[in-house]
């Protein structure tokens, strides 16, 4: 055997070490909710052994007095699942958010474990309807729009669930591109119960000016089918910056006038497609730049036949509405454009048609 070689099955020895041991939790942030003020609240992390040897837990830390942490002491064997018990004592009102650190022969560095909540005097719970459903869950919401959004803008969400089947649901958001994050609190809900998610948009991670949009899903719980009936639609319109224009740059400024921001297209009365069309003009002492021109929902064709419009010109936009795209669509039809008028930075056509 050469050197080489030798070398080459050290590292590969050392790579098969380095993963004999690991320790995985189902989740590792729990989320308990409302509490009542002193009434402790207890959550059980499940945990497993994913190494290929018994793996014993040597201490738990926490961050503080008021957690206490009750676990397996004798070694747990491959594959093996367990629950590793945490109680919070609710001795202080107000937003909380403690961490146990599980230390064990699976790795140097302890797995951290974190339970959250907000510790209050009576629990309010969502008094509004939830007129959608999405499987076993019901919601107040399924399309969310996050409207006039500014690049390093971190705007949230929230929208209440209900859980009307008969055994407890473990809420998740599935799908989430990178730019969305999203928290479900309790992270259990019992039968009956309601619970609160929250999305957060990172807007730095959006990549074009103008509309974003996307779709996730509501599972019962971590990998739970993906289908149409627990699907949720996102949106996102991110604007140009103009905050910091002078006042000699707005002066110069293009700006634009619409012949309608609703364009009526009347009945399709039987017939398959119905058209428009609409006027821009450019008012203002440079070029009027048609940056983007998108639709917020299927069954609309549109034809714009330029997207510079020197001052005092005008384009033409053409709408073309299809029916059997119109029935399809989840959300009403509109156009979106993104202009460099400072003052019509974001312009929504509404298509108006029966």
């Amino acid at each position: 055997m050469n050197r080489k070689t030798i070398l080459l099955s050290l590292l590969a020895l050392n790579a098969l070490a380095l993963q004999a041991q690991r320790i995985a939790a189902t989740r590792e942030v729990l989320d308990c909710g409302q509490i009542l003020f002193r009434k402790p609240v207890t959550v059980d992390f499940t945990l497993q052994n994913k190494g290929n040897r018994d793996l014993q837990i040597t201490n738990v830390r926490t961050s503080c007095g008021c957690t206490t942490v009750d676990y397996p002491r004798g070694p747990i064997g491959h594959d093996q699942s367990f629950s590793l018990r945490v109680s919070y004592d609710a001795k202080q009102m107000g937003h909380f958010e403690k961490q146990v650190g599980v230390y064990s022969n699976a790795s140097k560095e302890p797995l951290l474990l974190t339970i959250r909540g907000v510790v209050v005097s009576e629990i309010v719970d969502f008094s509004g309807e939830y007129p959608f459903s999405l499987g076993d869950l019901r919601t107040d919401l399924t399309d969310l729009e996050f409207d006039d959004v500014n690049r390093g803008d971190r705007p949230f969400m929230r929208f209440h669930i209900m859980n009307t089947g008969n055994t407890t649901a473990q809420p998740v958001v599935m799908h989430l591109p990178d730019y969305l994050s999203a928290q479900v609190s309790p992270s259990s809900i019992a039968p009956g119960h309601a619970g609160v998610v929250t999305i957060q948009l990172d807007s730095r991670k959006l990549r074009d000016f103008g509309l974003t949009q996307t779709s996730v899903f509501l599972g019962r719980y971590p990998g739970d089918k993906v289908s149409q009936s627990n699907e949720m639609t996102v949106s996102a319109v991110l604007l140009p910056d103009f905050r910091n224009l002078s006042e000699a740059e707005l002066s110069m400024a293009p700006k634009m006038e619409l012949s309608t921001f609703n364009l009526d297209l009347g009945s399709f009365d039987g017939k398959e497609k119905k058209k428009g069309e609409l006027l821009i003009t450019n008012l203002g002492k440079s070029v009027l730049k048609i940056n983007n021109l998108q639709m917020f929902s299927t069954g609309l064709q549109l034809s714009l036949n330029k997207t510079k419009i020197a001052p005092g010109e005008t384009a033409k936009l053409k709408v073309t509405a299809e029916a059997k795209g119109l029935q399809a669509a989840r959300s009403k039809p509109r156009i979106l454009m993104i202009t460099n008028d400072p003052d019509h930075a974001k312009v929504i056509i509404n298509i108006l048609v029966k």
